[in-house]
């Protein structure tokens, strides 16, 4: 591939098939550095203070030194790297997308960083929200009443998924269960995380969305919210694939 190429989404999804990656021990010497960008990237995306130096200390050391930050952010790093572990888990025993993982992952993932304000409203880490949130220009998301319905819906969906419809159905998870907006904090983070889960569990890669791309992925899940369109989610994954696996690849040939 020359530099500057946009390598065809199909093209990359052949080089990771090529790679026979049959349990977490194939799939983590892979993974080495793409778990660190995708934990910084997700993280930073909601929250401008955390840094990829912080990031890297955390996942190399299980601390980080001379830090004068927030607790909240080392908090948010630090699940990070248990959910990411916990990911390698339920691929390793092909674990069900079902309610139960759904809230496991996102109370990992909210480990000591729901507020005062939050508990006040009865609002618990690995719980659906008990209230209604603004969560987009003119979106709610679910009432909290429907949450559970909505949810229950939208897992019975992923249950089966064409080959041919892997990254259509991550992305239509993904912009759905933003719109439900499950929870009262960490939805993000959560949704980024299990479309990545979809995506290794039929043998595509993951994908990291950029932080310095946030605008252009929020309108694409703004376009679902308004008009149900899930084109302009899947073209941005499929650019945000090629940039997350261009080195690799390169280094692949």
């Amino acid at each position: 591939m020359k530099s500057g190429d946009i390598m065809d989404y199909d093209k990359i999804v052949e080089i990771w098939r090529k790679k026979e990656i049959k349990d977490s021990s194939d799939l983590s010497i892979i993974l080495d550095s793409y778990s660190v960008n995708f934990a910084y990237n997700s993280c930073k995306i909601e929250n401008d203070d955390i840094t990829y130096y912080d990031t890297r200390e955390i996942f190399d050391k299980d601390g980080v030194t001379s830090y004068t930050g927030s607790l909240r952010n080392l908090f948010e790093i630090q699940n990070a790297k248990i959910a990411y572990k916990k990911v390698l888990e339920a691929f390793d025993s092909k674990r069900s997308l079902n309610e139960e993982f759904v809230k496991e992952i996102q109370k990992c993932l909210t480990r000591g960083t729901y507020d005062d304000i939050r508990y006040q409203k009865d609002e618990r880490p690995g719980e659906y929200k008990k209230h209604d949130y603004v969560t987009g220009i003119h979106e709610v998301g679910a009432s909290s009443e429907d949450v559970k319905e909505e949810m229950r819906e939208l897992l019975d969906e992923m249950q089966v998924i064409e080959d041919k419809d892997v990254l259509i159905s991550a992305a239509y998870f993904h912009a759905k269960f933003e719109n439900i907006h499950p929870f009262s904090d960490g939805n993000g983070r959560v949704g980024r995380m299990l479309m990545n889960y979809i995506l290794l569990m039929h043998n595509h890669p993951p994908i990291i969305i950029y932080e310095e791309d946030k605008k252009e992925y929020y309108k694409a899940l703004e376009e679902f919210d308004t008009n149900i369109e899930i084109n302009k989610l899947v073209s941005f994954l499929k650019k945000e694939c090629e940039k997350t696996w261009k080195l690799w690849i390169k280094n692949s040939e």
